[in-house]
């Protein structure tokens, strides 16, 4: 990856990410939705779309206007198209979330926000996914994270889509009998194409390929491997498109869902026995911290199928799903998340300020860029907390829940000023850090030249 180039405004989307995050974990610690307030609330709706678009869709928008290009060995189609569609997306998530407000009561007599947040929604994505498909459509190189990516970008086309039916139905703009069934019955079909899908997906890709250059370990491309992919896209292909034919002949989606479950679960067991693998056949003895986190959010992503499973057995998912679906996003995609980022943010950082005077003047390493010691516990707090608020939901203990929360935001400003102090070279030793020819890198953008 020496020859990477960078994308200009991969940082923006990480910024904005962040500060979508901590916003959806001050509202837990406040109360604010579930499960203070039921499921569809409008203000669990809020929260949802806050954590599910603001944090988890723009960490991974930025993260493949990065990477994905390195993994086709492709320049990025156009860097023009990623700061609008950022704007498109940002504007489309505020319309969104006022359109919930309006749900509950607030802003009467004002047209509804939600079809126009939905408009926004599909234009941005319309943008991220016209840059990514360019690229990979005009390279010669696809290997097996990227035919993840490709089903990640597919899924996401269908949670805009059926977004976009749920917003008009509910905004009253239409009375469309098709319409009115989907948004009945079409909420997890929804969050199966979002959460499963775009982010689960497409986060099983780029790790594929992440842990295995930060590790030194050996790019997979086996069966197992082959099994997550089809087996993951399979459970999609039933879940969300069965699920829709079923809704619209009249019929109920259940039956969809159920073997959508059984292709997802070996989905899952072929990819966490790839990534053992991977931890296995490193090279490299001793694992830096974002590989050593990752491996804690790889285990959430393991105690939230068996616990999906033991709920299902004994008749409780339905009361027992809230907490399942806390622990995916925040113990795997979060946790994930916040690991990769705080490795892609420093080597970023030092691609753009070192890359250009490498061999001809010494520079710090990548690693000299953060310190470990002092981010660990942050994730370690992230984790702990994480844990103990899916047992408090599980156990319906929503004062406990909110208090969890909050050492959780305490955790994610500590990571998110170790990022900052990242990308301000507080770190690096000060006779390494601003040699000849190097400047202070701009906080929401990367120097391409």
């Amino acid at each position: 990856m020496m020859g990477a180039s960078l994308s200009r405004w991969s940082m923006s989307y990480f910024a904005a990410a962040l500060a979508a995050l901590i916003l959806a974990v001050a509202l837990m610690a406040l109360g604010f939705g579930w499960p203070a307030a039921p499921l569809a609330a409008p203000a669990t709706l809020i929260l949802v779309h806050v954590v599910a678009l603001g944090w988890l869709s723009l960490l991974m928008a930025g993260a493949l206007l990065q990477f994905l290009p390195v993994l086709v060995a492709h320049p990025l189609f156009s860097d023009r198209l990623s700061l609008p569609a950022l704007g498109l997306l940002l504007a489309g998530l505020a319309a969104l979330l006022a359109g919930f407000l309006q749900l509950d009561g607030a802003m009467a007599g004002a047209p509804s926000f939600l079809p126009l947040g939905a408009l926004l929604l599909l234009g941005g994505f319309a943008l991220v996914l016209w840059n990514l498909a360019r690229t990979v459509v005009v390279a010669s190189l696809r290997p097996l994270p990227v035919l993840f990516v490709i089903v990640g970008l597919l899924s996401v086309v269908a949670t805009a889509l059926l977004g976009t039916v749920f917003a008009f139905a509910l905004s009253g703009l239409t009375g469309d009998e098709a319409f009115a069934a989907l948004t009945a019955l079409g909420v997890p079909l929804h969050a199966l194409a979002g959460l499963g899908g775009w982010l689960g997906l497409s986060a099983m890709g780029v790790s594929y390929r992440l842990l295995a250059m930060f590790m030194l370990a050996p790019e997979l491309d086996r069966r197992l491997s082959r099994l997550a992919l089809w087996a993951g896209t399979g459970a999609l292909a039933v879940a969300v498109v069965g699920g829709v034919v079923l809704i619209l002949l009249g019929g109920d989606p259940g039956l969809a869902l159920l073997l959508a479950l059984a292709l997802g679960v070996a989905a899952l067991g072929a990819y966490g026995a790839d990534m053992l693998h991977l931890y296995r056949k490193r090279r490299r003895p001793v694992i830096e911290l974002n590989s050593r986190m990752a491996a804690v959010a790889l285990g959430a992503l393991g105690l939230a199928v068996v616990l999906l499973l033991v709920l299902l057995t004994l008749g409780r998912l339905g009361e027992g799903i809230g907490a399942v679906v806390f622990l995916i996003a925040f113990g795997w995609l979060t946790g994930l998340g916040l690991a990769q980022l705080y490795k892609i943010v420093a080597f970023m950082t030092w691609l753009e300020c070192y890359g250009p005077i490498l061999g001809k003047r010494p520079t710090p390493r990548v690693q000299d860029l953060v310190v470990e010691g002092r981010a660990r516990k942050w994730f370690v707090l992230h984790y702990a907390a994480t844990g103990a608020g899916t047992l408090a939901l599980l156990a319906g203990q929503a004062l406990l829940f909110r208090l969890l929360a909050a050492l959780m935001l305490l955790a994610t400003a500590g990571i998110a000023a170790q990022l900052l102090r990242t990308r301000r070279l507080a770190d690096v030793a000060p006779e390494k850090r601003l040699p000849e020819g190097v400047r202070m890198p701009v906080l929401l953008r990367s120097s391409t030249t």
